[in-house]
């Protein structure tokens, strides 16, 4: 992959498989933009769906315009966290949950971990995303 001064370096040893979804480590320089846990709630603080699907898509978005705020775009994320209340929703929802994502964030894949929960703090939520991205000086 070419590197330019807008896009992080993807990190991929030689010889390993190349994941599906997400990037084993990518090396970025620039301003550091620190994300809280976003959920799948509106603007207004308001569920508008119990899809695991549809949540994930808004807490996706939520991500997007609190990046924006600080001049970011999604080829800028660098890490996401996933916090999910449900392994077996989320691995029933694979394709759809792919697709979504796309819908969202573009075929950028940043180095992403999932963690299964217990419950998240608000309990309507199904899924909570953080984030962290660099924005090229």
């Amino acid at each position: 992959m070419e590197r330019t001064q807008e896009s992080p370096q993807i990190l991929q040893p030689p010889g390993w498989a190349r994941p599906k979804g997400y990037a084993n480590g990518i090396a970025a320089r620039g301003r550091l933009v620190f994300i809280a846990g976003m959920i799948g709630w509106n603007p207004q603080g308001v569920f508008e769906t119990d899809d695991f699907v549809g949540q994930t898509r808004q807490a996706l978005q939520n991500i997007l315009e609190t990046l924006a705020q600080a001049g970011g775009r999604p080829e800028h994320l660098v890490r996401l966290t996933w916090f999910i209340t449900s392994k077996q929703e989320y691995l029933a929802s694979l394709d759809a949950l792919g697709a979504a994502y796309r819908e969202v964030m573009g075929r950028h894949y940043p180095t992403m971990s999932v963690v299964e929960v217990r419950a998240l703090m608000e309990d309507q939520a199904k899924v909570e995303i953080e984030a962290t991205a660099v924005i090229p000086d």
